[in-house]
């Protein structure tokens, strides 16, 4: 039989998945069979939220990394081959000590088959014997005590039963074969092999056994099976309070955490996953008020922190996690120490770590030159706070002199994009539009200039503008004032004229800036943010503005939650999806798609659509307010007007797509439209036929994007109803839909354009990055004042806003 599971165990390597489609079932019925003393919960299991396996595409991953030095960043995690995965009695235990976790450890194992299956060599170090022996002792006494009760009482009343305490080592010894029955069975269901083995110190101090040892682990791994690694409790003494780790050839197995540790580096591991109850390693004390979670722990940076206590159960603690981690690190293996209890993350921790995402505490021996990206959030917030203080002029000073500095250091800033559009050239890697959106000009940026002037223009009078005054009582006055969101964060692709709009913007409107640029544009980026921290240095507030140039992911960075207040992306529609699938606790600012329509009425003019259609289709095929969609009204289908729109596009190069409605009257039509819901953002467009205005409102709300929707027509009655029923952020008559953009709109620039129904809609100026606070100023009232047996009686006046600049008062 075992060679049978052996061999069953060596067909994995041709990488097919061969579980049964009713996993689950079989998973509980076989771990019931195994281990005798399940808690009674076990088939509702079935329902816990993990992803399963079938949902999970097969992966051949190319693995080729030679050991002795740990990687220097998360993104080299997805080259880990072998991989130690060590679960903390936390995690394995339920909350009251008595008993496993068993939907947590069914999704670890699934985590765990997935990349076995991936071809990477999986290995575990496990607690939970001791909680699943105590939950099986605990039953036999209370059961042999009730026997024994009614035996002597001779009645069915039982008395009070009190449980002795259990001794760890006996209950380890109960509870090891039970908890390696329920790891076979789990695994089993993913036609992954397992192998149990139990060590001491002597295991690893002992050199014969240390190299049988060895040599089992390699020879299990060769065959594609799972080693299940945990400490013999059932022989080995008490942990000696005072053993420590004691220097790279030596290690004092007292815990899970060093033998996890000292495994690692005897089988040359490239990554060791610790999984606990906390999420990571904090400064202090998690629990307390200043406690933050460290995303990179270097060695260097022991003292700078503060231990808590260890956790509810195990005999280890943060503390002696570090200590392994450091340990392991020196013998050239990276570590990671996360939260596997987070019902919400459970479910794809260990998967999230090997991809490289930002997840618990990455230990690494190399230190970046830079700050990283929290640091330049909180350097980038507080300056922020110092430009928000300064003076309107101060502040237009600022962006003129950013203006200044594109057209004097116009050469530098094309010579640096001059590289990247021959990087980007020689790769292949972008389209067509996008390396036209790359590329800068002599013309862009003087544009450039011009726009940025106009915003410093329109920043005299933005923040601190009272809005609304109200005389509440008597010496009792509140104002309404606009004010700065705080930290914007702004990613983009393939745009880096974007860099100075949107840095402008923030600068008017006080507010801090993260910039994430994509790479294919990191010369021109860095050039320009360089001369913006260059003008921002003009009245001390150079920080203000941060440019991410680290490694961070997308994603990571829409998880920093408690430091950034608005997410606003600049790029593709699947950037734009990506990023507010990602973003779950910061608001996201912008539209994931730009299909924006052209309806030519029945009483349109010739000369006006030709005008209109070419410019909106042709000006700029690729940006977000180009017309994807010509909807032509039924009764101008063989005229004139239809045959001239028609040789236009041809002329202009657009290849047409054909609307179901548009093709049925067509002998031989252009190729049908796969969707009516689609941006080509190319020299493409559908045409597709209405019967009316009407029906042409009902086609956008259904297939629109809710961006910008134009009609074409002399008569006013129908434009007004066009203009009014149509539920779009900017809606034109008689007009390019190239309009929607915030220079033409005269807000100087725009950060992008908001389909949203909530805060900013359309082309977000500068107005779009500003909210509002209130301020009461009183003369010691209080709100018993205006009770029924209070003195005073409420006004609420409204008082005329003067025109007045920002932290100045009217005389009303």
């Amino acid at each position: 039989m075992l060679l049978q599971r052996l061999a069953a165990c060596s067909r994995l390597k041709a990488g097919k998945w061969c579980a049964p489609a009713n996993a689950c079932p079989r998973l509980w019925t076989r771990a019931a069979s195994q281990a005798k003393h399940l808690p009674v919960c076990a088939p509702s299991l079935r329902h816990t939220a993990v992803r399963h396996w079938s949902n999970i595409p097969f992966i051949t991953v190319p693995l080729t990394r030679a050991h002795g030095k740990s990687f220097a960043h998360r993104s080299e995690l997805k080259q880990a081959k072998r991989i130690v995965v060590k679960l903390g009695s936390a995690v394995v235990t339920r909350g009251d000590e008595c008993g496993l976790a068993l939907g947590r450890l069914a999704s670890i194992v699934e985590q765990v088959a997935v990349l076995q299956n991936q071809g990477r060599e999986m290995m575990i170090v496990t607690s939970g014997a001791v909680a699943f022996g105590k939950q099986r002792l605990r039953h036999e006494i209370l059961l042999s005590q009730s026997v024994r009760q009614a035996l002597h009482s001779g009645q069915n009343q039982l008395k009070d039963m009190s449980v002795p305490v259990l001794e760890a080592r006996a209950c380890a010894a109960a509870g090891q074969s039970g908890l390696m029955a329920l790891y076979e069975a789990m695994f089993t269901q993913y036609s992954t092999c397992t192998a149990q083995i139990l060590v001491t110190n002597l295991d690893f101090h002992d050199e014969q056994k240390r190299r049988n040892l060895n040599s089992t682990l390699h020879e299990l791994l060769r065959m594609n099976i799972v080693p299940i690694i945990n400490t013999n409790d059932a022989v080995v003494p008490p942990p000696e309070p005072n053993s420590d780790l004691q220097g790279v050839n030596v290690i004092s197995i007292k815990d899970n955490d060093s033998l996890a540790a000292r495994l690692a580096v005897e089988m040359k591991a490239d990554l060791l996953i610790a999984l606990s109850d906390v999420e990571g390693l904090y400064d202090s004390p998690p629990g307390s008020d200043d406690a933050k979670l460290i995303d990179i722990f270097y060695p260097g940076d022991q003292q700078s922190i503060t231990y808590g206590t260890k956790s509810r159960v195990g005999i280890g603690g943060m503390e002696a996690k570090v200590k392994a981690a450091l340990w392991a690190l020196q013998g050239g293996t990276s570590v990671v120490i996360a939260n596997g209890t987070h019902p919400k993350v459970t479910g794809h921790v260990i998967t999230d770590i090997v991809e490289g995402k930002k997840v618990g505490t990455f230990f690494s021996e190399v230190k970046p030159a830079g700050p990283t990206v929290e640091q330049q959030t909180e350097m980038a917030r507080q300056g922020g706070r110092t430009l928000a203080a300064l003076l309107p002029e101060q502040r237009s000073e600022i962006i003129c002199h950013l203006a200044d500095l594109l057209t004097e250091k116009k050469d530098e800033i094309l010579a640096a994009n001059k590289k990247d559009m021959e990087l980007a050239s020689s790769t292949g890697r972008l389209t067509p539009p996008m390396l036209k959106r790359l590329s800068l000009s002599p013309a862009k940026l003087n544009s450039l200039a011009i726009g940025l002037r106009q915003i410093a223009v329109s920043s005299q009078d933005s923040v601190g503008r009272v809005i609304r005054r109200t005389r509440v009582a008597n010496n009792l006055e509140l104002e309404q004032i606009t004010v700065p969101i705080g930290v914007l964060l702004v990613i983009f692709e393939s745009r880096p004229d974007c860099l100075p709009q949107v840095s402008a913007l923030a600068i008017a409107s006080g507010n801090a800036l993260l910039l994430k640029g994509g790479k294919e544009a990191a010369n021109s980026n860095r050039i320009l943010h360089q001369l913006t921290q260059e003008a921002l240095s003009l009245h001390g507030v150079k920080d203000t503005v941060q440019l991410v140039s680290t490694r961070e992911e997308v994603e990571d960075l829409c998880r920093l939650d408690k430091m950034i207040d608005l997410i606003i992306p600049r790029g593709s529609s699947q950037l734009v999806r990506d990023i507010q699938r990602a973003a779950k606790g910061i608001p996201v600012l912008g539209h994931s798609e730009g299909i924006c329509h052209v309806y030519i009425d029945s009483d349109a003019s010739i000369d006006k659509v030709i005008k209109i259609v070419r410019d909106s289709k042709c000006d700029y095929p690729a940006a977000c307010n180009a017309m994807e969609t010509l909807l032509v009204h039924r009764d101008l289908l063989r005229t004139p007007v239809f045959d001239q729109i028609i040789d236009m596009l041809r002329v202009e190069r657009v290849k047409i797509h054909a609307g179901p409605r548009f093709a049925s009257y067509l002998t031989f039509s252009p190729s049908e439209v796969k969707s009516l819901r689609t941006e080509y953002g190319d020299l493409e467009c559908c045409i597709e036929v209405v019967d009316s205005m009407q029906d042409a409102v009902d086609h956008i709300h259904k297939y629109g994007s809710s961006h910008t929707d134009v009609i074409v027509t002399e008569n006013e009655e129908t434009a007004e109803q066009f203009l009014q029923q149509l539920d779009s952020a900017c809606v034109f008559w008689n007009a390019s839909s190239r309009f929607s953009d915030g220079y033409r709109f005269g807000l100087g620039a725009e950060v992008g354009i908001s389909t949203a129904r909530i805060h900013a809609r359309g082309p977000v100026g500068l107005e779009g990055l500003l909210t509002t606070k209130w301020v009461l100023r009183g003369d010691g009232h209080t709100a018993a004042d205006f009770s029924e047996q209070g003195s005073m009686k409420y006004l609420h006046e409204n008082i005329p806003v003067a025109h007045t600049l920002p932290g100045q008062r009217s005389s009303n």
